[in-house]
């Protein structure tokens, strides 16, 4: 019994030590990125860690909803490369990925809309309409909060059309939270990159478990309503989600279990892998069987549809609607309860740290 303690609290304390090594790799390449920025450009990026504007996230295009910050696009080569070791050390492998594709993604919009254009599917109005929005790889803003040193607390944001990344960091452990991403188009149709879906698994897999229920527990999970016209937890809207919808995961059979694990696992594993078990553990702790899902709208893609997976700690929405109604539109969102640009988190810090 003894050894068995001795050996658990060994594990805790290696787990707590990576945690906080990731913590400092990601403090430590933050800096560094800052070192690269002229004094005015430093100006532009950093802000008091007080300052309410660190809250103020969107999911509107930059044309429409302006972000704080330096844009990425504005940077030198040496900054960009800097800023990538910070987006590496943050992120997992999968997340760094999604997040450049989903840069990327902007300017393949633009040449979408322009090769309509110029085929007579859209006129001037609605191409210009669409140029105002301001799509572009470069047009995504880097924000940092406070300044980045151990023990001290402070935060990045990273955002721009479809995309909005908030870190929070007390120097010893990070929040991610809110983290949104989106997709438009979810499934380039034409061009040189037809076929492209940036974020696949985050369909497909939602797919997977709706086809997977019986009949008598579809009925529980589909849920008689219009589909949303976006997530329901938009920064722009007022209604929040205070209660469980659909079927709990405590009526779902083993194998539907492991793809409704194998669905949050593609959320919290875009995430460092320090935070993202950390995520995931407190998620399995509280206990799979009090997971909500639920669905709405088709069975098929290229249509119109939506899923809720929500937990004591956490809460997903996944909504595709698209422009023209096709289905063809992604705004997701992953949400650790409480912890809001690291509401929970500064809280426990400041009880602990004299200040």
């Amino acid at each position: 019994m003894r050894h068995r303690l001795t050996l658990l609290f060994a594990c805790l304390l290696l787990s707590f030590t990576s945690f906080s090594q990731s913590v400092t790799v990601i403090t430590e390449a933050t800096s560094r990125f800052l070192g690269t920025l002229s004094a005015d450009e430093r100006q532009r990026t950093q802000y008091a860690f007080t300052d309410s504007l660190r809250f103020k996230w969107t999911n509107l295009p930059v044309g429409l909803v302006p972000r704080p910050g330096i844009a990425y696009g504005s940077l030198s080569d040496n900054s960009r490369l800097a800023f990538h070791r910070v987006l590496s050390a943050m992120l997992s492998s999968q997340g760094y990925l999604k997040t450049t594709s989903l840069m990327q993604l902007d300017d393949i919009l633009n040449t979408l809309y322009q090769q309509a254009f110029d085929s007579g599917k859209i006129d001037q109005r609605m191409l210009t309409m669409m140029q105002n929005m301001k799509w572009s790889h470069g047009n995504y803003f880097i924000s940092i909060w406070g300044k980045p040193q151990p023990g001290e607390a402070w935060g990045l944001n990273f955002g721009g059309h479809h995309l909005a990344l908030s870190l929070t960091s007390t120097g010893q452990a990070i929040s991610m939270s809110p983290y949104f991403i989106g997709t438009d188009p979810s499934e380039v149709k034409s061009g040189k990159y037809a076929g492209l879906r940036v974020l696949s698994k985050e369909e497909d897999y939602g797919f997977l478990l709706i086809n997977a229920l019986t009949d008598a527990q579809k009925a529980v999970a589909i849920l008689k309503q219009d589909v949303p016209k976006d997530i329901i937890t938009s920064p722009q809207g007022s209604q929040r989600i205070t209660s469980y919808y659909g079927i709990a995961a405590s009526r779902f059979t083993a194998d539907q279990q492991a793809i409704l694990t194998l669905l949050i696992q593609e959320y919290t594993h875009n995430f460092e892998h320090q935070k993202a078990h950390q995520l995931y553990d407190k998620i399995m702790k509280s206990g799979l069987e009090k997971v909500y899902f639920a669905w709405v709208g088709s069975l098929e893609n290229n249509k119109p549809h939506y899923y809720i997976i929500n937990g004591p700690d956490f809460l997903i929405e996944y909504d595709n609607v698209g422009f023209q109604n096709d289905g063809n539109h992604i705004h997701a969102i992953l949400r650790e309860k409480g912890n809001d640009f690291g509401d929970d988190l500064l809280k426990r810090h400041y009880l602990e740290t004299k200040h």
